[in-house]
This record gives C-alpha cells, structure tokens and sequence, in this order.
C-alpha cells in the first residue's frame, strides 16, 4: 500500500497498519502492565481498574517494538520493555492531570477527578515505581539508565513549566526545551530500548529518530489546537489559549504583531474564562501573523531528522512502518 493510500485511510486503520508487524507482540503489552502494577490493595485495585478504561493508543509500545524488529525477531524482554515505557507514559499522564487540574483525559474523567489529588499523585509514583522494578527484574542496567534519565528529564521539564510565571514572555527556546523534556525524551527513549532489545547496531540512530518523532509529534500536537474543528461549532479547539498555555504558532505570531493585534492576545490571557469569539480572534490573529505557516516548517524540520535516521536500517516492513509512524504523526487529526 502506498504512502498517499496510508494517509486517506481513518485515523486508527492507519495506526493499526503501522502496528501489523509487531501486532502479537503488541497485544501481548496490556496484560503485561497490568501484571506490572497489580496490587492486593483495594483502591489501587480501583485505580487501575479506571486507567485500563482510558487505554491509549499505545504508541511508545509500539516505536520500541518496532525498533527492536529492525532486524529480524527480537529479544524476549522487548514485551515488557514496550510495557515499561507506557506505565513511564502513564505516570506523566497521571500527575499532569493532577498537576493541571484537569478532569478528562481522552474523554474519560481524571484519576484526580475521580478519587482524588492525592490519590493521582500517589498513583503515579506507584507506577513509575513498579515500572523501575520491573526494569530492576531484568537485570540490565541500560534500560533502567535510559528510562530513569528520560523521567527525570521529564520532571525537569514539567517544573520548568511552573516556574514560568509570565506566559507571553516564554520564547522558542524555551519551547523546545520544554517539548524536548516532556514529550521526546521518553519516546527517544522507548525507539533507543527497542533497539537495545534486538539491533542493538541502531541505537544512535534509533534515539535520534524517537526524538525527532516526538518533537514533531507535539508541534503538530500544538498546532492541531489551532486548527482542528469542533463538531458542533466548526471552530478551532483552542483549548490551549483557554488554558492560557503559549506554544509555538503563538510564540512566532508575538514578533510579527502589531500593536492593537498585541492588546487582543493580552485581553485573552488577562481573561480568566474567555469565550469562543475570543479564542477565535486570537487564532485570527496568529495565522495572519505566519504562526501556523513556522509551525508546519518547524514540524517537518523535525520530521526531516527523523526520516534521516532510519536511510541506513535494512529495507523491510518494520522500516516501512516507521516512516510510515512519521507521517501519521505529521498527519495528526484525531
């Protein structure tokens, strides 16, 4: 099938091609977080009952195990690796969401929302301890070396989020920096295990390509908010500008404003609530100024470095599939 036929497909037929050659492996990749994190203790039995329900889309699992098929049948611990890095994922979700305050996540209610604050914070260092156990129990210290360093990178970025007092003043840099901690660190990490599991030769290039993806992925994250269109009002989603976080289309539209253009945006993040027409103006405002237009050449920028690290792997299904998850992340539309 080729790359125009992937792109015309539904969002999660063109996942699910991606996956086919490591769909055993994959499916195996739940019961083995879940055997991960079971415990004979009620409310976390409660809580992990309510995180199978909001079950993503397992993509970290699904670049390590492609990474680690690159040459052929990987290694037994490549399974519970692919699990390792969803619950270091998970443990990310978990405290964001209690962090922010936010009460859905994929269309179902928060563990914050649900049990508590505190209940979501000792959740997710529940987690993340199980999953550095696990990684303990297979008794290689380069996992647990690269897993441990991309939380911490992780955690470092998210404190640096906080400590940024004055939204419009956070530069590009400062988004890079901030996307690099928490978003790429975690899926160079995921495509570097991967490797490590069964092409070992590829691992540079293997930690270059997840990052890259990553940094791609949530640029066009990022800009999915200015231009995906709600169903019932056929407007852009800003729920970025609704929650008063500033990311790249915005950060370039600032030097290119003019100064009545300036005072609109600053009314929004003065505006502890601000409406739809608000929202609206301001993503006026930011594809006027080119926003959107640096943000798709920043995104294929990254996109670029990451199709560059897979020129030297074997021609095979799995390379395929990997570039093929490069150009679903560019084409984010759910």
């Amino acid at each position: 099938m080729t790359l125009e036929a992937r792109l015309q497909m539904p969002v999660a037929e063109a996942l699910r091609e991606i996956q086919a050659p490591i769909r055993d492996r994959l499916e195996r990749v739940p019961d083995e977080m879940w055997r991960i994190i079971q415990a004979d203790v009620a409310i976390i039995e409660a809580a992990n009952a309510h995180l199978k329900g909001m079950r993503g889309k397992l993509f970290r699992p699904t670049l390590l195990l492609l990474a680690s098929s690159i040459e052929g049948q990987p290694e037994a611990r490549a399974v519970p690796l692919a699990a390792v890095a969803e619950l270091v994922h998970l443990t990310s979700v978990v405290h964001d969401d209690s962090v922010d305050h936010s009460v859905l996540r994929r269309g179902q209610p928060t563990i914050n929302a649900v049990f508590s604050h505190q209940v979501a914070v000792l959740m997710g260092d529940f987690l993340f301890a199980k999953a550095v156990g696990e990684l303990v129990r297979l008794g290689d210290m380069e996992p647990l070396r690269v897993f441990t360093q991309a939380s911490s990178e992780m955690t470092v970025g998210e404190l640096r989020q906080l400590a940024s007092f004055d939204a419009l003043a956070f530069s590009e840099d400062d988004y890079h920096k901030l996307i690099r901690a928490k978003t790429a660190s975690l899926v160079g990490a995921a495509c570097e295990m991967g490797a490590l599991a069964g092409a070992p030769r590829f691992r540079a290039q293997m930690r270059t390509f997840g990052e890259s993806i990553g940094m791609a992925f949530q640029v066009a994250d990022d800009l999915l908010d200015y231009t995906e269109l709600e169903s019932v009002t056929g407007k852009p989603s800003g729920n970025d500008l609704k929650e008063h976080k500033v990311t790249l289309p915005l950060i370039h539209a600032l030097g290119k404003m003019s100064k009545t253009q300036r005072q609109v945006v600053d009314r929004l993040f003065a505006d502890a609530t601000p409406g739809d027409a608000a929202i609206a103006e301001v993503v006026g405002i930011v594809a006027e100024c080119g926003g959107l237009d640096y943000a798709r050449a920043e995104g294929e920028r990254f996109a670029a470095a990451a199709e560059g690290a897979l020129k030297d792997l074997p021609e095979s299904d799995v390379k395929q599939s990997l570039a093929d998850a490069l150009a679903y992340v560019m084409d984010r539309r759910a």
